[in-house]
């Protein structure tokens, strides 16, 4: 008996709902269809379907078996693929969700150099605050911000680790005058960047003194996107706490100074998470990889970067 062809046989039956439609799929007969479940069934000495002349419907050690036969039939075909060099080489669509200020300012550019070295793979990015499904929404990899990782059965790899910074206005510094401690906060309008990963009503710190918690009163502003924040600090609104890729344009371009430069706000890790399965096709195994190669000298970049701009946040 081949076993793995009634496998193969018995998870097509399922799936068609029928044999008459399995055996059409599989370019057999019927009576070929019914024979292989039949000797499985026989194999194993259990029932897999139950069978009427109307419909079948799976035992309840039918289903257990087939999660089994899917796994194993998976295996199978990508041994034959790599083998058959079908996921030796990247290419065709890679469906990509980031974080929207993360994916803007570095997935974007990374995805441009990606293709540069894969152009026969093409990339589907869409950006979102949102950690999404990605075994029912089909993103192959999602880039992620956050402290820690819940468990979800998915595949990470650490990728660098991002913070923000306080920005403000040189007009609204020169109005309202420029906090040198975390307590003066309290007399400057404070405008806030509500994402999954920052809490509405306070701001948590890194500093000289360790870990400490400003709490926010009332704000005029918030907004869910660290760019659109940006602008807002820009036009004078308010003090505001931005990532540092959203940070940088504004303070190159002298639109915004770097207030309480000895703190920076709630270090964050970068994950690329990608659904748990031994054998990855290539485009993703590739864009993760990349990822990892590229994106910490990147980050180091940015950081280092920031170190001129600090005298600029005294006012002067």
């Amino acid at each position: 008996m081949d076993t793995l062809q009634n496998m193969r046989v018995f998870s097509r039956v399922v799936e068609a709902g029928s044999f008459t439609a399995a055996a059409q799929h599989l370019n057999t007969t019927t009576a070929y269809a019914s024979r292989a479940v039949s000797d499985l069934e026989a194999h194993l000495r259990t029932r897999l379907l139950n069978r009427t002349t109307r419909r079948i419907a799976l035992t309840e050690a039918g289903e257990r078996y087939l999660q089994r036969c899917e796994q194993i039939l998976a295996y199978v075909d990508q041994a034959e693929a790599e083998a058959g060099d079908a996921h030796a080489r990247p290419s065709g669509k890679l469906k990509v969700h980031s974080m929207t200020s993360f994916g803007q300012h570095y997935a974007v550019p990374m995805i441009s150099r990606y293709q540069a070295r894969h152009p026969s793979v093409q990339v589907d990015l869409t950006l979102a605050q949102r950690m999404p499904d990605l075994l029912d929404e089909g993103y192959d990899v999602s880039l992620v911000l956050a402290s820690e990782l819940p468990d979800s059965g998915l595949v990470s790899q650490r990728l660098g680790s991002v913070f923000s910074i306080v920005c403000a206005s040189p007009a609204y510094i020169a109005r309202h005058g420029t906090p040198h401690v975390l307590s003066d906060l309290a007399s400057h309008a404070c405008l806030q960047l509500i994402t999954p990963v920052f809490p509405p009503d306070k701001w948590t710190f890194d500093g000289p003194n360790g870990q400490e918690t400003v709490g926010l009163g009332p704000t005029t502003f918030t907004v869910n996107v660290a760019d659109a924040l940006a602008v807002a600090i820009q036009e004078g609104m308010g003090i505001g706490v931005l990532p540092t890729p959203s940070a940088l344009p504004g303070l190159r371009a002298g639109k915004l100074v770097r207030v309480l430069p000895q703190y920076t706000m709630q270090e964050l890790s970068v994950y690329a998470l990608y659904p748990s399965r031994q054998y990855l096709d290539a485009k993703i195994r590739t864009w993760v990889d990349f990822m990892r190669d590229e994106l910490p000298a990147t980050l180091a970049r940015d950081v280092e970067s920031l170190k001129e701009f600090v005298l600029d946040s005294a006012g002067t």
